[in-house]
Order: C-alpha cells, then structure tokens, then sequence
C-alpha cells in the first residue's frame, strides 16, 4: 500500500472503502518506510479537525503492517525503476520494494497505471 491509499483511508476520502478491502483484510501489509511520515501527517490533521479517539482509530490497520526499510540495495532497484518508469523518487522507491518483496502496489496515484503488480484504485 502506497501513502496514497493509506491517507484515502486516514481521511476517510471517496475512495476510502475501496481501500478498507486491503487495508481491514487479512492479507499482509507492506509499506516502504518512506511513507511514515505522510501517514503520522495524516493522523496529526485527523486529531486536531476530529478527535484524539477517530485518528487512534483511523491508524489501527497500520499497527498490523511490515515497515520495509529502505537500504543502498533497495535504493539503487528504486533508481533503475525511476529511469525505467520515470517515477519520482518516492513513488520509485514505494515501487521498488513492492517488487524487492514480491507484493502487488495498490494505489491511487495514476503514476503507477499500468505498471505490472500495481493495483490503481479509481
């Protein structure tokens, strides 16, 4: 799961439902460490414009995740997937360690349209 389907989810945006399928199932979640961040940004706005109780709750699928961490290894795939697909660093990294861990990427982000094991979530 890229940050893009994890913040439809967070934030309970149009999409959030079709996200809630992959994120609130029983198959195991991966997700790069780059996304932290935009994930926790999430969870700060959801606990100021909601509540302490709704952004506790939003993040609870993310406790049942792998974090993968990105090393040189990792990296340098991400820069050959990047000149490969012309992704922006981030989402190349996001893509390279779908495929360094054999996981399907679901997303929102058109970017990765097809592109093989990538699921676009419209």
């Amino acid at each position: 799961m890229d940050s893009s389907g994890w913040i439809e989810y967070l934030a309970n945006r149009p999409k959030a439902r079709r996200f809630a399928t992959y994120l609130e199932g029983r198959e195991a979640l991966l997700i790069s460490a780059i996304e932290i961040y935009e994930i926790y940004e999430v969870y700060k706005v959801i606990r100021r414009d909601l509540s302490e109780a709704r952004a506790i709750e939003a993040i609870s699928a993310l406790h049942r995740a792998t974090i993968a961490p990105v090393d040189e290894s990792l990296a340098l795939e991400a820069a050959d997937v990047s000149l490969a697909h012309g992704l922006a660093m981030a989402d190349s990294l996001v893509y390279a360690t779908a495929r360094h861990f054999g996981a399907t990427l679901v997303t929102a982000d058109t970017d990765f349209e097809g592109l093989p094991n990538a699921v676009v979530v419209r």
